[in-house]
């Protein structure tokens, strides 16, 4: 489970230089908004960028406290309802990118997971695995632990796409504020 600490780093989701539409003051009073979800635990921000700065999607900004090039300032935490239509298009493919950049941390989940409860294992948080896969993986493991993606899908014959899996659990943990288990987002 994560611990809570701040992002350092974040993946611009969507710019809207002229603020949100649904904002009633006139447009000079408005200030520029970046959605953008954060690289190590997946939050999603609202960031003010600094005057003049360029700004697209899928750049990589730095928030961490030392001197910022791009972003003024975080506004806020968001949620994902507070998301735009273009953020919630982006996003699936922003943490499918940031999930490839940094597969070591995420193989190792799957080298490093543990149960739960009793009854009820990390690895059955990810969709599509059950008791018979989850005892194939923690068997594998125990051999020799995974090195990477291809590694996990060339041992595990059911298992095509363990990045996917991931991806769709981060999504899921993202979108669905009643989820009970954070594995890779904070809440």
């Amino acid at each position: 489970m994560k611990t809570e600490k701040k992002e350092e780093n974040a993946v611009v989701i969507d710019v809207l230089p002229m603020g949100y539409m649904s904002d009633q003051r006139p447009t000079y009073k408005r200030e520029p908004v970046v959605q953008a979800v954060g690289v190590d635990q997946f939050k999603l921000l609202e960031l003010v960028p600094k005057p003049g700065a360029d700004i697209q999607i899928y750049d990589r900004v730095y928030i961490g406290d030392a001197e910022r090039e791009k972003v003024e300032r975080v506004k806020r935490r968001i949620s994902y309802d507070d998301l735009t239509a273009t953020a919630k298009l982006e996003l699936p493919f922003v943490v499918e990118q940031i999930v490839r950049e940094n597969e070591p941390r995420f193989v190792d989940f799957f080298n490093k997971s543990v149960p739960i409860t009793p009854k009820f294992h990390m690895l059955h948080l990810l969709p599509g695995i059950g008791k018979k896969l989850m005892w194939e993986i923690i068997e594998q493991r125990g051999k020799k632990p995974f090195e990477s993606f291809a590694d996990i899908s060339g041992r595990i014959k059911s298992l095509p796409h363990p990045d996917r899996m991931i991806v769709s659990r981060i999504l899921h943990e993202i979108e669905d504020p009643d989820e009970k288990y954070h594995i890779f987002t904070s809440r």
